[in-house]
């Protein structure tokens, strides 16, 4: 595998509710390569929007990440300084928010917002602003002459782009997008996806990737980290989590998404129920309750195996992956459970 650009170990994030405690993240681990865009997929309530937001610690004000690593360019972002964190958002790490209309303020030209990013965390002048807001457009396909609208003036495709453009602002060398197409329709979704790639291989970026859709991830990522119920139940290359699944989630979602390309592919087979309440989930493989494939033995703590090379699988059946992906394929199996 590539050099890990950022290793996540052991992340534990958790919600105060009342007098209790949410662990919305639960002892995640993943590495995420340089110079790659890793997909981070599950469905809704997953904790993968939990995990990005660790990353940059914007968080919640009654969450807290109370345990575990973050390593990046060695520091651990989930304990220096606040001083320290906000020097490298923006400059090394940037995020792209799921709404582009509500991250942008509609009373301010688009303008006034780049250029408020560039002179106050990039230290340019008014001029130097305008220059690089112009090439900011450029880059993400927009006509430079529009910097003067308002973000009411513009389609929720080109809002996503500028978004992507603050994004970009200051060059950093990570970025992550939290569900930046999820908002758009499937035309506009692949020029979005497009645009992003481009840039990523242009500029040499790091992307992380969020979305509850694993054909976005088919369709652009190099790997990808698998999360359910707070937990990364499979991580590995995009390649081997599409064609040689090893969790029993990857194999359900994988049945359950169409292609973005709009390849037939058959009838899609949803995975029935919902990921468990973290206030109170179930001991031992949080996807039992849902698992075609679950036994006595998955009422205990899965282990984590390594199935190939940088390819962990939270499963007690991982060894078996190749015979379970022939039962996951047919319809009947999930409908069997439900």
């Amino acid at each position: 595998m590539t050099e890990a650009f950022l290793s996540v170990r052991n992340l534990r994030v958790s919600y105060q509710v009342g007098r209790n405690f949410v662990h919305a993240v639960d002892g995640a681990s993943f590495d995420i390569p340089k110079g790659s865009i890793t997909g981070l997929v599950g469905e809704s309530g997953c904790g993968k929007t939990t995990v990005a937001r660790a990353l940059t610690r914007v968080i919640a004000d009654n969450a807290t990440i109370s345990g575990g690593q973050i390593l990046f360019n060695g520091k651990d972002l989930a304990r220096i300084p606040e001083k320290e964190m906000n020097a490298l958002r923006w400059r090394d790490i940037a995020f792209i928010p799921q709404s582009a209309m509500n991250s942008l303020d509609p009373v301010y030209t688009v303008e006034y917002q780049l250029g408020e990013v560039l002179r106050r965390r990039g230290g340019m002048s008014r001029a130097q602003a305008r220059k690089r807001s112009e090439e900011l457009f450029d880059m993400v396909g927009i006509d430079p002459g529009r910097l003067t609208d308002y973000p009411h003036q513009f389609s929720g495709g080109m809002r996503q782009r500028v978004a992507i453009a603050l994004a970009l602002a200051l060059d950093p060398k990570l970025i992550i997008a939290d569900e930046p197409v999820t908002a758009l329709d499937v035309i506009v979704q692949r020029q979005i996806l497009d645009q992003l790639k481009e840039l990523q291989t242009r500029l040499g970026l790091s992307v992380i990737l969020v979305t509850h859709d694993i054909s976005v991830v088919a369709y652009i990522c190099d790997r990808t980290v698998v999360m359910y119920a707070g937990k990364v139940a499979e991580s590995g290359s995009m390649q081997a989590a599409l064609t040689a699944p090893s969790h029993p989630y990857t194999m359900g979602l994988r049945n359950a998404f169409p292609d973005l390309q709009g390849a037939a592919s058959g009838v899609l087979t949803p995975i029935e129920g919902a990921p468990p309440n973290l206030a109170n989930p179930p001991t031992g493989c949080r996807f039992k309750p849902r698992c075609p494939f679950a036994l006595d033995l998955c009422g205990s703590e899965p282990p984590v195996v390594d199935v190939a090379p940088g390819h962990p699988v939270l499963c007690h059946r991982a060894s078996e992956s190749a015979a379970l992906r022939i039962e996951a394929a047919k319809t009947e199996t999930w409908m069997a459970r439900a």
